[in-house]
C-alpha cells in the first residue's frame, strides 16, 4: 500500500529582480520621468521640436532603459522635423507667404507667424504678409494686432479693403465695430 505524501506548501517567493531594479515599481523617480516624458511629448505634437529635443535630451541620461528605445525614436523624429524646417528655402517673398499660408491652414501657427514676420522683416512694403498677418491674428483671436496689420495691409494697397469683406477667414473679426468701421469707412 502506497503512503500519501504530505500536501507540500506552496513556497511563496518574491518578483524577479533584473538589475536591480524591481520590474515596474512605481517609484517617486519614475513618476517624475514619467511627467517631463509626457511633457515632452505634448511639445512635439505642438510642433515645437527644437524644445521636444531639448527635454528629451535630458530625459534620455535620466530615465530607466525601458523608456531610452521610445526617447531615442523620439529624438530622430525631433531632428528629422527641425531639419525639415530648416531645409525650406525660397526664392520669392511670394513662395515664402504660400508656404506660410499652407501652414496657417494646417493649424500651424507660430511657424506660419515666423515666416510672414521674416517677409515683413525683409520688405515692408508687403501688402499680402501684413494681411497674412491679419488672417493669422483673426484666427488666433487677437483683435487687436488683426486691425493693426490690417490696416497696414489696407493702407499699402486699397484692394486689400474689399478682399477682407468678403475673406471667411474674418469671421471672427465680423461683430467688432472697428473692424466694420476699417473695412467700411464711408458708410
Amino acid at each position: 500500500m502506497a503512503t500519501a505524501k504530505p500536501a507540500a506548501t506552496p513556497i511563496k517567493r518574491s518578483p524577479k529582480v533584473i538589475a536591480g531594479q524591481p520590474g515596474n515599481a512605481p517609484d517617486a523617480r519614475r513618476k517624475e520621468v514619467l511627467t517631463q516624458y509626457e511633457a515632452a511629448v505634448r511639445l512635439l505634437h505642438e510642433g515645437k521640436f527644437d524644445k521636444a529635443h531639448t527635454a528629451f535630451d535630458k530625459l534620455l541620461h535620466a530615465a530607466p532603459p525601458d523608456f531610452a528605445d521610445r526617447i531615442r525614436m523620439y529624438l530622430n523624429t525631433c531632428l528629422q522635423h527641425a531639419a525639415k524646417k530648416k531645409s525650406a528655402s525660397f526664392d520669392t517673398p511670394e513662395e515664402r507667404y504660400d508656404y506660410a499660408i499652407s501652414l496657417l491652414n494646417d493649424g500651424h501657427y507660430e511657424d506660419a507667424r515666423e515666416h510672414l514676420t521674416e517677409i515683413v522683416k525683409s520688405n515692408s512694403s508687403a501688402d499680402y504678409a501684413f494681411y497674412g498677418l491679419a488672417v493669422l491674428a483673426s484666427m488666433t483671436g487677437d483683435a487687436h494686432k488683426c486691425l493693426d496689420n490690417l490696416t497696414e495691409a489696407i493702407r499699402l494697397n486699397g484692394l486689400n479693403r474689399i478682399q477682407a469683406r468678403s475673406d471667411s477667414d474674418f469671421q471672427d473679426m465680423a461683430d467688432d465695430p472697428r473692424f466694420t468701421e476699417l473695412l467700411y469707412p464711408e458708410a
